[in-house]
């Protein structure tokens, strides 16, 4: 199979950056259960469609009261070494510390975390790529006082052995047995995590990963998701208690559409926004960069803080750079 093309364009946080992603022909199926499997739908054929049907809202998402932190943390990094079985799962964790914010963030290497108790992130990287590429916004999430962790997947990372993008089918529960872990002795942070509220995220095959911990391999414990350029999972519909739901999607992905995308946030039938980035495709770019970590910032922090004031900004957040528009049903 060939090696697919990794766009790797990162910039400062504080002016903006790009995000790197997956660019992946969609030539090859997917399909299985915990392993890959010829009788269940396959998964790449999705990137251009999406067979879900439309759904109204029928269960309204609604956090307990609370409020976000206002400050900007300074942060701390963890590489911990998971596995699940024969598969190494080593997962990047970026985490509020104590002390001064600097103006960039510069995450200090195995520092004690800050007091307290702090929701869960859990992101999902796309095809060829690797957690990392994506700091420029998960540090931002974590310094707006989140824990963010980013599990490294065995076949589907940029430095895999053996690339095999059939194993996207195993990655939602790989990232189950991830939370598994960090709320567990395994865990160094397993006391700094909030095990109430956690959510997930990730782009391209990541936000397929993440689409099917609400559908196919639902997991209970998540009150939120966000999926960037992400499709269904072998079309299963969503399924379990509510939660909120944020789709971010370029108009102009080739990759995976995104007349594919807006159909999976449409087959959502609980609380949902989608932000359509205007002349986006599959990566975020410095100019939508803003709009999008805004606006996923502002998100989080209402879906797992109960913060309505972020509730509020999340339209502003969108509309930051007048580069994208918001479909809010939150």
């Amino acid at each position: 199979m060939r090696r697919r093309t990794l766009l790797l364009a990162l910039a400062g946080v504080a002016g903006g950056g790009s995000l790197a992603a997956c660019t992946a022909e969609t030539d090859i199926g997917m399909s299985g259960n915990t392993t890959a499997s010829a009788s269940a739908a396959p998964i790449l054929a999705s990137t251009a469609s999406s067979s879900l049907a439309p759904q109204n809202i029928t269960s309204v998402y609604t956090p307990a009261s609370g409020s976000a932190p206002t400050r900007a943390y300074a942060l701390g990094k963890q590489i911990l070494p998971f596995s699940r079985g024969d598969r190494s799962l080593p997962t990047t964790v970026w985490y509020p510390i104590g002390g001064t914010a600097p103006a960039s963030p510069a995450p200090t290497d195995n520092a004690p975390p800050e007091q307290g108790r702090f929701p869960l992130v859990l992101f999902s990287h796309g095809l060829t790529s690797q957690p990392g590429d994506y700091s420029a916004m998960l540090m931002r999430w974590a310094q707006a006082g989140f824990v963010v962790a980013g599990p490294t997947y065995p076949n589907t990372w940029y430095g895999a052995t053996d690339l095999d993008a059939n194993d996207i089918v195993n990655q939602p529960l790989d990232a189950s047995h991830v939370i598994d872990l960090l709320l567990s002795s395994a865990g160094t942070l397993t006391t700094t995590i909030d095990p109430n509220r956690i959510a997930a995220a990730g782009h391209s095959a990541g936000g397929i990963t993440t689409t099917g911990l609400f559908s196919a391999y639902r997991d209970e414990r998540l009150k939120a998701g966000v999926v960037f350029a992400g499709t269904d999972f072998q079309g299963a519909s969503f399924t379990g208690p509510s939660a909120a739901m944020l789709f971010v999607h370029g108009r102009k992905d080739t990759t995976v559409t995104y007349r594919a995308g807006h159909a999976v946030y449409a087959a959502v039938p609980w609380s949902r926004a989608m932000l359509s980035i205007t002349d986006g495709g599959h990566v975020t770019e410095s100019d939508d960069f803003e709009a999008t970590t805004q606006t996923s910032t502002e998100f989080l922090r209402y879906a797992l803080y109960g913060d309505s004031t972020a509730k509020a900004r999340i339209p502003a957040a969108a509309a930051t750079g007048d580069v994208a528009t918001l479909e809010n049903q939150l």
